[in-house]
């Protein structure tokens, strides 16, 4: 499942179980990315690399709301 961009409502509805899965998730994407970035030089895809950032945040933000460790 490719998660890039969640709205804030939906990450809401999540359990603290599938969020910290879902960053897990993003955060071996973005090191996919990066290394794509890397060995290339070159990137097509910034706004793909931002957009996993804000949303990791945005999952660590509701989970830091709700007293969940993160």
């Amino acid at each position: 499942m490719k998660v890039l961009f969640i709205k804030i409502r939906d990450i809401k509805q999540q359990s603290d179980s599938v969020l910290n899965g879902m960053i897990g998730q993003l955060s071996l994407e973005l090191s996919i990315e990066r290394r794509k970035i890397a060995s290339t030089g070159v990137s097509s895809k910034v706004f793909k690399n931002r957009e996993i950032r804000r949303t990791i945040a945005r999952i660590n933000t509701v989970l830091k709301e709700r007293g969940a460790k993160v």
